[in-house]
């Protein structure tokens, strides 16, 4: 029998970078949602990639918040550290050409830590000239202590096969975990979880900054009926006022939200699905940390 290789990856790095395109890209399905604006990813997300002897388990953690004083960050900032602790390699992804302020402090908490550290240059496919990536290759190599640097376009795949390879010669010998047989399979133990994580995408993507990451989506139910899943969710919101942002003139931004939402469902699901939402104010729920935690946010979402 050959030798089994394991060992749980997590991803970091401050909002915004592509943390959640990445791990999707990797294991060549949607598992995390994605959007231009930071705290999109709430949870730690995992997902398995096996290929052959050698098992892969990622952590896709929330985007670290430097020095922040929101009750949400604080949270999610904990919720990442401690997903970092507990993995045998770190993906720590920075985008395009620079090393800004919050990177660097991200960075200095790496500095002590056991484990290796793959650095992971996103967005590679807006840099035209690619001669400008030189620079920016050489501060890496010269002040930090990565094992190795990566250079991806989570949006082409262009490098994900070589950081895959790196990912694969970096994790420890282990038995697997997941079976074998599931191979680039993602496995969610809430159905529930993952559609309100996806209708929470679609009104990120429509209302842009018109609305703050003040919204959670609670699945009220969900149903078969004639081979249809019937699914009802409540979208929650902080102030009557955003209330009004999301339905919008004449319910059409919601009927948006809704059609976008259930067209993605239907892909995840790979089912028919008859999506019914609704709209309304909880004020304060996200200055509550009793609360937030009570939404599984800064939680695990671990596969069955």
């Amino acid at each position: 029998m050959s030798k089994q290789y394991c060992g749980y990856i997590s991803i970091i790095g401050k909002p915004n970078v592509g943390k959640s395109s990445i791990l999707n890209a990797i294991l060549e399905r949607k598992i995390s949602i994605t959007s231009r604006k930071s705290q999109t990813t709430r949870n730690n997300i995992l997902g398995i990639k096996t290929v052959k002897n050698k098992q892969m388990i990622f952590i896709d953690t929330p985007g670290m918040h430097a020095n922040s004083k929101k009750t949400m960050n604080k949270i999610l900032n904990k919720s990442a550290q401690s997903m970092i602790d507990d993995s045998d390699l770190v993906l720590f992804i920075l985008q395009r050409l620079s090393i800004g302020n919050e990177d660097k402090l991200i960075i200095e908490k790496l500095r002590s830590l056991d484990q290796k550290v793959i650095c992971v240059v996103n967005k590679i496919d807006q840099i035209e000239n690619k001669n400008k990536l030189l620079p920016l290759m050489e501060e890496l190599s010269s002040n930090y202590n990565f094992s190795e640097i990566a250079l991806v376009s989570a949006k082409t795949k262009d490098g994900i096969t070589d950081l895959i390879k790196i990912i694969q010669n970096n994790i420890p010998e282990n038995n697997h975990l997941f079976d074998e047989n599931e191979n680039n399979e993602v496995f969610s133990s809430s159905s529930k979880f993952m559609i309100s994580e996806l209708i929470r995408e679609k009104i990120i993507r429509k209302l842009g900054d018109e609305l703050p990451h003040d919204t959670f989506v609670e699945i009220e139910s969900v149903s078969q009926k004639n081979k249809i899943f019937e699914i009802h969710a409540t979208i929650f919101v902080n102030r009557k006022s955003q209330k009004q942002i999301v339905i919008g003139s004449g319910g059409e931004v919601l009927k948006t939200i809704g059609k976008t939402s259930r067209l993605e469902i239907e892909k995840y699901l790979n089912k028919k699905v008859f999506l019914k939402t609704w709209v309304k104010v909880k004020k304060n729920w996200n200055t509550d940390s009793e609360f937030i935690h009570s939404l599984g946010v800064g939680g695990n979402y671990e596969p069955k």
